[in-house]
This record gives structure tokens, C-alpha cells and sequence, in this order.
């Protein structure tokens, strides 16, 4: 007799700006679209809210790959936005009764997790990191980000970090034990976006790449310099840009260099093609949680080179290269080495993606939460 089959669940999700991800977006709608098609997809029925915006045309709910898209506005301005918006979207599920349990990225949206819990809605969150150690934030943005850590550590039905680090300042403060969930790597690669090659004039491994939102913690005002002063033909292209359009990001384009490439925000096949043919990837962050840019990269057969913060020693250990995070002028060295010595470049590459494949599977992300959702 064949096992009875389980019963589907209900899940909500919010907390990052759209699926598909569209211009402005970053590492949460990255892993909304790898995540949430994957459990609609065993059956379950999902619902994702995305953002849209006071004055833009409503849209109404329609599917993507088997999750319900719901659009709910709110307004542009830098971190209240994203308040407004998940108030809302708590609303929306408590008086429709959308869901039996929600899951959000971020613990700024704790304070509508508890709400949740009040109306009766089991919430799992997705939390990548210490938020207030972000640059982005303001000083009022950094203690509303801090405030938020009690009810994150205490009112979800089950919060999952995707790095050890993160998880351990959360179990020390708390003296509970959380969910250690990474991200994958695995990508379906699509050779219709090996276009954008002719059309930004690049050649296969002729240029370092890096992706990405441009905002003080990913570092970008050490990559600049040290790339200007490499002597080498090869390019740099940085996909991606700041939403709205910053005074960090006006000042990296100011940039002389005319081997330095902004071509703004690009998506899907286009990136991976980029990833697949750059001679390396480069993450220079100051803060990251764990980068799904660095797994999908690796993934591909880009070489990794990155800052040495914990976070990216966790995902490459002893394969990463690495120069010292803040210094420019050591990021200019490890440049330097990487494009005088290809071949060793690239059997360091191979042993990176090894080590991603066998240790960062999507599957077994999808495996971990729909267990973690049913267990709740």
C-alpha cells in the first residue's frame, strides 16, 4: 500500500520587493523566486506579496510558476516603504485568511510576525544577518533594526539563519536554538543570454565582474581604485545600480576608467552568462549574509575572489581568494596575481565549484523549509 500523502500547506510570504526580481532588487527576491516556486510546486499553495508603489497602475493577482502574485502599493521613501508594505501585507492576510503560516525575510518585520502570531498565523522567518550593522541604515534605521532583534528572537514559530554566525549572536542573547538553512548554488543555465556579450563588447574571459546593489557595504569604493590602477586590458563590468539612483552610485561613476563597464541592472540568463564567461567574479563586501551572487558564480565556473569576512569564509573556507577586507591596495595585489597566473586561477575555480555543488543545493534548501514549515 502506498504511504497516504501529506497535506498541502498554506503559506504567505513577504519581505522582498518582487517577484521576478525586477530593477531595485537584491538578495531577498533572489531567494523569494528560487524558493517559492519550489514549494508551490510540491503542491503547496503560495502566496507572495510584492511590492508596487502609490501612482503606478494596480496589478492584479496573477501566477507565477504556480505562486500566486499578489501586488500591494505602498510609497517611495528608503526604509518606511517597506514598513508600510508589510503592515499591509499582515492586514491583507489576517482579514482575508490567506494562509495558515507565513513566512518573511528580514527580522525588521517582526513587529508584523507578532501580529500574525495574535491572529493566530504560525510565522517562520528567514534572517541573513546582523541588519544594523549595515551602512544603508541611518542611525534612526539602525536602532529601529536593533529594537527588532527581541521579537525576533522570541515571537516566531521558528526563525532560520543562513549563516552560522548570525545564528550564534541570536542563540548567545536568547538561549534558544535556531535553524541553520544556506542558500543553493544550482542554476539552470539558458545560452540565449550570451547576447548581452556582444552587446556590452565583451569578450569571454576578458572581464572581472561583479553584481550586485551599489551601496557603501558591498565595498565597490575599494574595487574602483584598485581596479584603475591594475595594469591589465581585461575589463570590469559591475551590474546593478542603487534604487533610487544614489550619491555613492554617482560617485563610482565618475569613475575616467574607460575599461570599467556600468550597464545598469540585468536579470536571469543575461547575469549567468556574464558569471559563466567573466575571468573572475570579484565581491568586495565590507558586510554580507550569506551571497547568493558568490554560490550562483561559483556554480558556474567563475573563480571567487572576495573579502575576507567571515560570512564568505563559510562558504569557500580554504578555497577562497581572498584579500583583506578595506584594503584596497591588497585587493589591487590579489587583482594583479589572478590576471598574471590564469591557469592556477582556474584549477582554484574548479576546486571552489566542487565544494559549492556538493555543499549548497537549492533541493536541500527546499527539502529544510518545507520541513520546517510543516513542523511548526
Amino acid at each position: 500500500m502506498a504511504p497516504p500523502s501529506r497535506p498541502s500547506l498554506r503559506i504567505a510570504s513577504f519581505g522582498f520587493r518582487s517577484l521576478p526580481p525586477r530593477e531595485g532588487s537584491a538578495g531577498a527576491d533572489k531567494f523569494a523566486v528560487e524558493l517559492l516556486p519550489r514549494l508551490a510546486a510540491r503542491g503547496h499553495r503560495v502566496v507572495a506579496y510584492n511590492r508596487g508603489y502609490f501612482g503606478e497602475a494596480r496589478i492584479a493577482p496573477h501566477d507565477f510558476r504556480g505562486v500566486t502574485v499578489r501586488t500591494i502599493r505602498t510609497f517611495r521613501r528608503s526604509g518606511l516603504e517597506a514598513l508600510w508594505h508589510s503592515l499591509r501585507v499582515a492586514v491583507d492576510i489576517i482579514a482575508f485568511n490567506r494562509a495558515d503560516v507565513v513566512h518573511m525575510q528580514n527580522g525588521g518585520n517582526s513587529p508584523f510576525g507578532l501580529l500574525l502570531r495574535v491572529f493566530g498565523k504560525r510565522t517562520v522567518l528567514t534572517e541573513d544577518g546582523l541588519e544594523w550593522e549595515r551602512d544603508k541604515w541611518s542611525a534612526l534605521g539602525k536602532l529601529y533594526l536593533r529594537a527588532t532583534t527581541a521579537l525576533t528572537g522570541r515571537v516566531h514559530s521558528a526563525v532560520a539563519f543562513d549563516n552560522v554566525f548570525a545564528k550564534e549572536y541570536f542563540e548567545e542573547r536568547f538561549g534558544k536554538q535556531y535553524d541553520l538553512i544556506a542558500y543553493g548554488s544550482d542554476v539552470d543555465y539558458d545560452a540565449s543570454g550570451l547576447e548581452v556579450l556582444d552587446r556590452l563588447g565583451l569578450e569571454p574571459g576578458g572581464y572581472f565582474l561583479f553584481v550586485g546593489r551599489f551601496i557603501p557595504d558591498k565595498g565597490l569604493h575599494y574595487l574602483v581604485p584598485a581596479f584603475e590602477r591594475l595594469d591589465t586590458k581585461k575589463q570590469l563590468v559591475m551590474v546593478g545600480g542603487s534604487k533610487p539612483r544614489s550619491e555613492y552610485e554617482d560617485g563610482l561613476r565618475e569613475t575616467t576608467d574607460p575599461r570599467i563597464l556600468m550597464p545598469g541592472y540585468l536579470y536571469g540568463p543575461e547575469v549567468h552568462a556574464l558569471m559563466s564567461n567573466c575571468y573572475a567574479y570579484v565581491q568586495p563586501s565590507d558586510l554580507e549574509g550569506l551571497s547568493p551572487v558568490i554560490l550562483e558564480s561559483s556554480f558556474l565556473g567563475a573563480p571567487i575572489i572576495c573579502s575576507d569576512i567571515e560570512t564568505n569564509r563559510f562558504i569557500l573556507g580554504d578555497l577562497g581568494i581572498y584579500f583583506r577586507q578595506g584594503d584596497a591596495a591588497d585587493l589591487e595585489r590579489t587583482l594583479g596575481i589572478a590576471v598574471e597566473d590564469r591557469r592556477a586561477l582556474r584549477d582554484q575555480a574548479a576546486a571552489q565549484r566542487a565544494h559549492i555543488v556538493a555543499n549548497f543545493s537549492w533541493e536541500s534548501v527546499v527539502d529544510a523549509y518545507e520541513g520546517l514549515l510543516r513542523g511548526v
